[in-house]
């Protein structure tokens, strides 16, 4: 994918440069090149084994059929409600698809169970416009309960892992969100309302407008609501009718990586041995369970999220979400 882009879109300096275009497209690598009075910026999967920190994942990637690195973006399968993917971009397609045959009302309830050490509530790179959403990076329309529209702005990278959430929750204004953390990142329970604000586009469509996700103070859950915890009960009291669609990035388990080439100078970090990550698998599905959620969830994504959670961990992570939540898999 190539793009251009004015001179003074970017920094000359080269490292102020390459992170200008880190924070901006996120999980795609942009190699920028001065072509005549601008920049031209090609668009690729990250694919060196030094982009990603997590040194064991070329190792366990024979599940996955042996795939390159920079086919991880891609890589997912389903069984029954259960989408599995490495990265949990691929949560918005499975909703999609699912809100394509379900056809909610944009008011109607809908509970999001959100697993995860991170909110993924970014602004992905779409512009609003009058047709709706457009992907900044294809010019293509985007419209959440469009299936093929989701997937092609997922491939673009246009909408990823920590901006798959916005456009969901601009679509469906009553979702009540139920987001369960772990220390250190999430410690105590807190209510947010959910307001939809915009924010200005600075590269690709400068002064455009860009969907947005902000959390005000609230006393409660509910629709249109953002409740986070770290309490299991907490996090699935007082769930309201409608469908359920659940998200587990295994991050929420073990986060080591975070992402981040400097992770063995972070303290505190989310980085418990594996006999602790199966125990609280077993606790997450056996609250879920309690609860009386497992029949109304609707549609399930598990993302196991490359350079955050232990590749090592895997496989017997897999194995252990399966036999605790077997008729998801069905």
């Amino acid at each position: 994918m190539t793009l251009r882009v004015p001179l003074e879109a970017l920094p000359l300096e080269l490292h102020a440069r390459h992170g200008r275009l880190r924070d901006y497209f996120c999980d795609k690598d942009a190699e920028a090149s001065l072509d005549g009075s601008g920049w031209r910026l090609e668009l690729a999967w990250p694919n060196a084994p030094e982009r990603h920190v997590d040194t064991r994942i070329q190792e366990v990637l024979a599940d996955w059929g042996r795939i390159s690195l920079s086919s991880m973006a891609m890589a997912r399968c389903r069984s029954g409600r259960v989408l599995t993917a490495l990265y949990d971009t691929w949560t918005l397609p499975s909703w999609s698809e699912w809100a394509d045959r379900a056809k909610p009302a944009a008011n109607d309830p809908i509970t999001i169970l959100h697993i995860d050490d991170h909110r993924d509530l970014g602004s992905p790179r779409l512009v609003v416009d009058d047709d709706g959403f457009r992907d900044l990076i294809t010019g293509r329309l985007f419209d959440v309960r469009d299936p093929s529209s989701v997937r092609s702005a997922c491939e673009s990278g246009a909408v990823g892992m920590g901006s798959f959430m916005t456009p969901f929750l601009w679509e469906f204004a009553s979702c009540d969100v139920r987001h369960l953390g772990q220390a250190p990142k999430i410690s105590e329970t807190v209510d947010h309302a959910i307001e939809r604000p915009t924010v200005v586009d600075d590269l690709l469509a400068p002064g455009s407008e860009r969907p947005a996700i902000n959390l005000l103070q609230a006393s409660s859950p509910g629709p249109g609501r953002f409740r986070a915890t770290d309490d299991l009960s907490a996090w699935l009291e007082d769930i309201g009718p409608g469908p359920i669609l659940l998200h587990v990035d295994m991050d929420y388990f073990n986060n080591r990586y975070d992402g981040d080439g400097d992770w063995p100078d972070r303290f505190p970090r989310l980085d418990p041995p594996i006999t602790e990550v199966l125990a609280r698998i077993d606790a997450v599905a056996a609250a879920l369970r309690q609860a009386g959620v497992v029949d109304r969830i609707v549609d399930a994504v598990v993302a196991y999220s490359p350079g955050f959670f232990p590749a090592e961990m895997w496989r017997p992570a897999d194995a252990r979400l399966r036999s605790a939540l077997p008729e998801l898999y069905e």
